[in-house]
This record gives C-alpha cells, structure tokens and sequence, in this order.
C-alpha cells in the first residue's frame, strides 16, 4: 500500500487494529500511574496523622489543613484527569480523521488525474524529402600507401513546405474502464509544395500517422485529388515527381483515438502560410504548450482555436489542445485544523475556566459540542466550501455554548471566550490569512481576560454556578 493511501505519515489511527490495540495499553499504565500517585499522597498523610497522634491538638491542625489541601488536589485532580481524556481522545480522533481526509484528498486527486492521464496524441508534420548527391573525401591504405579518395554519396535532404491549411475536430469520451479521457480525432489538412530546386524533380512526401493513437481509420494521403498508395506497407513516404518552379497540393486525412491531448509538432521545420484550426465538442478545454492561438472562440458546446503563421516562423514546442480540469485547490487545510483541533480546545477550555465556574459535567458536554462540530466540518467541507460550511456550523456552536452560563452575564462571558477561543481559531485556519486571524483571536482572549479579571468593566457575582 502507498504511503497516501495510508494517511499521514506517523500519526496514530484509530482505524488499525495494532495502533487501537496499542493506544489502549499506554492508556492503561498512564491510568494506573495515576491511581498510584493519590493513594501514596493520601497514604502520606495518614502516615503523618499516625505519628503526631500524641501531640492530639497540632495532629487536628495539620491534618485538617492536610485534609482540606488534599480535598482541594482530589476535586483539582478530577478536572485535570477529565480534562486530559478528552485531550487524548480528541487528539486520536482528529489524527484519526485527519488520516481518514488525507486519503480522501488524495483519492480526489488520482481521481482527477486518471480522468486526463494516458498518451498524448502527436502529429508531426509532414516532410518533403530529396535524396541528392554530395561529394566527399575518405583516406585509404593501396600497396601501404594512404591515399585521398575523392567520391560521392547519397544525402537525405528536405523542401520547406511552401503552406499547410489543417482542419482538427475533436471528441471526448470515456474509455471502458471509466478511469480516463479518449480523444477522436477527425483529421484534414492541405499541404502545398513548391520546388525551388533546379536540378531534383524525384522526391517523396512523408506523412507518418499520429504518435500515441489507440487507433488509426481511413488514413489516406491524396495528390490534386488522386489517392497516393505507399511503396512499402507501414512505411509512410510517398514518392512523387515534380518539375522545377512547379507546385503539388497534398492532402491528409485519417481517423484516430488516443490520449486526452492532441498536438502538433513542427519536428524543427520553418512554418510559412500556416494555418491549424483545432475545434473541441466538449468542456473544459484549453490550448497546450503555452503557444496562444490568435483566434479563440467559444460557444456553449464547442471551443475552436486557431493557429495562424504567416512568414518563416519557427515553433519549437508541440502546440495543440488538452482537456483541462478544474485546479484542486486548498488541499492539506483540513488535515492541519484536525491536527491542531485539541490545542484549540485547550485554547478554548482553558478561557472558560478562567471566566465561568465550570463543573465537570459541563466540561463534558462542552468537549462533546467542540467534537462533534470539527467532526461535522470534516465531513461538510467534502461537499461545500469549508469557511461557509463553519459559519454555519459556529451558529450552533454558539447556540449551544450559550447554555454554560448560568445566567445572562454568564452566558455572554461564554459566547465571548467561544468566538476567541474556537469559532475565530478554526477560521483563522481555514482561510489564507491564518496568522492575522489566529492573532486577532488571541489578541481578543487577551484583553478579554484583563477586562475580566483586572478591571471592572465586566463582571457578574461570584456565586454565580455553571449549570
């Protein structure tokens, strides 16, 4: 198995067995620790109560002071096991689903991928070869003398073409496993050759079929309306005669599937009174290579562009059209809020606890309401836009953050510390400007805590209770 269809790398999954099975033994030796760790202090101090048991008036003070501090560590215990379960438990559910959306988002992307993966379709334009003779000079060894041989050899050269007109239609559709994009392709262009040669009249015109088709129907290669037959089967020149100054009209037509991209290749030659029409029956669409055509048009079912060269124009990329998808944007941001999700809900905990008595029901319950809602947006913002989804999502938050206050001043205090301590902290890690957010959010705890405690622009009395 990959390491994306694995999740993130090194963070626990509540999902496999080994790593459940494993979390479960480190929490059952934190919790034993824990347990050891009260009973030696409450051991300690009946251990101190029995020595002092003589000294009957200095034994009630201590030991009742002791029995307090010890009351007051057990009740502060019960809140901070309390709270550490809810941050371990958190901690394993939000890897676990930061884990579970990783794979999902790079799901999307193979997905998206295989849906315009596969071999490009190329065309390479055609060309017009010459065979001539060059001469040349070799060295050899006659009677142990070295000599200068003078000879001649046969050279392939080509003739510019002197235009091409090309007509390209293009259909998408799926191939039979449904994983990626095929292209037909209707294929017709006109080639002009002119023979500015004095003495070469023998040449042939070399049409090769696309690269990367799947397949290939009706390829025929036409002479002022005469059809062409090869020499050789396969092979795809085509010899002709053509007189000096005079010209021939070539034209090319086939038939083809392939890949979800359709380009054409100058394969080095100068283009002069060019002309590439590609017209695509289908959406998104988009011109190849970065060369921009100088025609774009757009209708509701087709997009045509056009490639004009007038004069010796040299293209050195293919240049075509592929099918374009939509760009997968904002990937990795709900992997990251997941991950930070318990120290948010520390944040947020721990601006209740310093402005609203909290019991340890409410604590509970306001752990619940945190996680239920990251676990809502986890799975929202697979479906809808991920800020809009927590706006929504902070309403309730909100409406139900309200019941923590035992009265009016309380429960604004508790809508205070929500927004500063998760609505603000959770958008801030949505959006792009996440360090502007998340300082405006502590920059709002803060003062929100001095007004609180320092001064008395805001305050309710004292006796106040959380339900």
């Amino acid at each position: 198995m990959s390491s994306s269809n694995q999740g993130i790398p090194g963070l626990p999954d509540l999902t496999h067995p080994t790593e459940l099975i494993q979390f479960g033994s480190q929490l059952l030796q934190a919790s034993l620790v824990l347990v050891f760790l009260v009973l030696a202090l409450g051991m300690a101090i009946a251990l101190v109560s029995f020595a002092l048991r003589r000294h009957q008036q200095e034994n009630v003070i201590f030991i009742g002071e002791w029995v307090f501090r010890y009351s007051q560590i057990l009740r502060g215990l019960q809140h901070l096991t309390l709270v550490l379960v809810l941050l371990v438990v958190g901690f394993f559910l939000s890897s676990t689903l930061g884990n579970r959306y990783h794979h999902w988002e790079q799901a999307k992307v193979v997905q998206v991928a295989q849906t315009v993966a596969g071999d490009k379709l190329e065309q390479i334009a055609p060309q017009v070869r010459y065979i001539t003779q060059e001469p040349f000079t070799y060295s050899t060894q006659v009677n142990g003398k070295i000599i200068k041989v003078n000879d001649t050899r046969e050279v392939n050269r080509f003739l510019l073409l002197a235009g091409s007109q090309i007509q390209v239609k293009l259909e998408q559709n799926t191939d039979i496993q449904g994983r990626s994009a095929i292209y037909r392709i209707d294929y017709g262009a006109d080639y002009k050759v002119i023979n500015r040669l004095k003495d070469i009249k023998n040449f042939f015109f070399e049409a090769p079929p696309p690269d990367g088709y799947s397949l290939l129907a009706n390829y025929k290669v036409e002479r002022s309306g005469t059809r062409l037959e090869p020499v050789n089967p396969g092979d795809y020149g085509f010899p002709f005669s053509l007189q000096p100054g005079e010209e021939a009209n070539f034209r090319v037509t086939y038939q083809a599937q392939g890949g979800p991209r359709w380009v054409y290749n100058a394969a080095g030659q100068m283009l002069s009174n060019f002309r590439l029409t590609t017209t695509a029956n289908f959406a998104p669409v988009d011109f190849a290579s970065g060369i921009v055509p100088n025609e774009i048009k757009i209708d509701r079912r087709s997009t045509q562009y056009t490639w004009i060269f007038n004069d010796n124009v040299s293209v050195k990329n293919p240049f075509g059209v592929f099918t374009n998808t939509a760009p997968i944007r904002n990937t990795g941001i709900m992997p990251r809020l997941l991950l930070l999700a318990p120290a948010l809900f520390l944040w947020w905990l721990l601006l209740l606890y310093l402005s609203v008595p909290m019991s340890l029901k409410n604590v509970a319950i306001a752990s619940g309401i945190f996680f239920a809602c990251l676990l809502t947006l986890t799975y929202l913002a697979r479906f809808m836009n991920a800020e809009l989804a927590w706006t929504m999502i902070s309403l309730v938050f909100l409406s139900l953050s309200w019941g923590l206050g035992s009265n009016r001043s309380a429960s604004v205090a508790v809508i205070i510390c929500s927004i500063a301590g998760a609505v603000l902290p959770v958008f801030g890690l949505l959006v792009p400007f996440s360090g502007l957010t998340l300082s405006g959010a502590s920059l709002l705890s803060a003062v929100w805590l001095a007004v609180r405690h320092w001064y008395s622009w805001y305050s309710f009395p004292s006796e106040d209770r959380a339900k």
